[in-house]
Parts: C-alpha cells; sequence; structure tokens
C-alpha cells in the first residue's frame, strides 16, 4: 500500500536537466503500487522494470541487470521476496529495498539477513522511497569479481590475517577472498578508515548511508553481524570489529 495512492503522479519537471539513468526493477504482487511506484521513479529518469511474482523478478535481474530493486517481502506468488533476495544476492550487487507491511522487528531482521540493504514500512511515500533509493545510490558500486592479490602496488589495510583494499573493494582473509554485499564492506572500510577510533552508530550511518537518510540505527548492528560473521570473527571475543559498549563499533587490537 502506498500513501495517497489515488493522487496524481507529477509529471516531468520541464526545462530541467534530467538525472542520470538508473535502471530500477520494481517486484510486488499489487499492480497498483507498482504502477505508481514506477510512475514516481519513471518521471525522476529511472529505467524501470517491474515484476508481479519472485521468478519473474529473477528472470528480469539477470535479463537487465537493475542498479536498484524495490521488492516486496512476502505474500507473493511462487517464491516470496526474501527468498528473491536471497537468490538475488548469488549475482547481483544491485542495492535492495525490501517493502514490508509487517513492522515486527523479526521481519526486518530476515529481510536484512538474505542481504537487503535497506526497508521501508507500507504504507509508503514514493516521495520518500525515491529520496531513499537516491541516497543509495551516491555511494560507490562494489566489485563483482574480485582478482586475486597481487604483490604489486599498495597492500591495502591490513590487521593481522584481514586485508581491506579500499579501491579495489576487496576483502582478503588468510589469502582468501571474502564476499561482502556493499553495505557491509562499506561499514568495514568505514571502520578500517581510523582504526582504533570508535565510531557511534549515527557517525557510520552518516559514512555509509549519507547525511540524508533517516531510519533505524539497527541497520548498523545487522550488517556488522554479518560482517563478523563473514569474518569468523566471535562476537563474544572479537578479533576485528570490536564493541564499544555505550558507543558504537572500532577496529583494532583490544
Amino acid at each position: 500500500m502506498v500513501e495517497q495512492l489515488s493522487a496524481p503522479v507529477p509529471g516531468p519537471r520541464a526545462g530541467s536537466p534530467g538525472p542520470v539513468v538508473v535502471r530500477a526493477l520494481v517486484v510486488d504482487d499489487e499492480p497498483a503500487l507498482v504502477r505508481v511506484v514506477a510512475a514516481y521513479l519513471e518521471r525522476e529518469g529511472f529505467e524501470v522494470r517491474t515484476a508481479g511474482d519472485g521468478f519473474e523478478a529473477l528472470r528480469l535481474a539477470r535479463e537487465a541487470e537493475p542498479d536498484v530493486v524495490v521488492l516486496v517481502d512476502v505474500m507473493m506468488p511462487g517464491i516470496d521476496g526474501l527468498e528473491v533476495c536471497r537468490r538475488l544476492r548469488t549475482f547481483s550487487d544491485a542495492y535492495v529495498i525490501m517493502l514490508t507491511a509487517r513492522a515486527e522487528e523479526i521481519d526486518t531482521l530476515l529481510g536484512l539477513s538474505v542481504g537487503a540493504d535497506d526497508y521501508l514500512t507500507k504504507p509508503f511515500s514514493p516521495r520518500v522511497l525515491v529520496a531513499r533509493i537516491r541516497t543509495m545510490l551516491r555511494r560507490p558500486r562494489g566489485s563483482s569479481s574480485p582478482a586475486e592479490p597481487s604483490d604489486a602496488g599498495p597492500p591495502g589495510r591490513r590487521f593481522g590475517a584481514l586485508t581491506i583494499d579500499p579501491e579495489a573493494r576487496e576483502v582478503w582473509l588468510d589469502g582468501r577472498s571474502v564476499v561482502l554485499t556493499r553495505t557491509e564492506f562499506d561499514l568495514l572500510e568505514a571502520l578500517s578508515s581510523r582504526p582504533r577510533t570508535a565510531f557511534t552508530r549515527a557517525q557510520l550511518i552518516e559514512r555509509v548511508w549519507g547525511p540524508g537518510w533517516f531510519g533505524d540505527e539497527r541497520l548498523v548492528d545487522i550488517h556488522l553481524g554479518h560482517v563478523r560473521r563473514k569474518l569468523g570473527d566471535d562476537p563474544a571475543a572479537p578479533t576485528y570489529v570490536r564493541t564499544v559498549r555505550g558507543v558504537g563499533y572500532r577496529m583494532g587490537p583490544g
């Protein structure tokens, strides 16, 4: 459900330069919602494809290679949005915003645990959705196929067995590539940029999501939990990402 669903969609701004074209995929089994969201995105200069079920969404994601996917979480024919997101993450680094009709914390955790970057609770404003997408798109894209580490050039940031290369956007642990989502990498890069400096959640939100982002700061905890799991970092005795009680997080030895 979209707020003010029956309101007319504004037309293009006359005489204004169009924004850079970005490919978007909108997935929901509610045709009215899809039409409104697609219309707002097209009005903002996005190239939009739409899908009404999970299998069509995955097919279009492979075919169109979208930059961002707007995806309902559950209640979709075929496979639900959570499974679509999980499968999408095996071949795409597109930003994913999940739309949920359920505000319970467990539902949010489920959506983010399968690789979503952000979420909105229905009903929502299309303008807010576009603003959140624009904020995410200011962040750099990740590397989809990391190369083998080279002896040439700068070694990156080293923390014991962990190497972080901000320029190549690659992470290596004991010589093995660690596959992170863009959000996970951006958080790790922010922490590693100032070792032993404690970052608050608000500071990490500003660094990674941008100063225009607004929402639940627990996103930081959830995504850093994924980073720790992929690094084999025991939360009770972490080696790399450490919790600073009452403040936030930092990197470096204890």
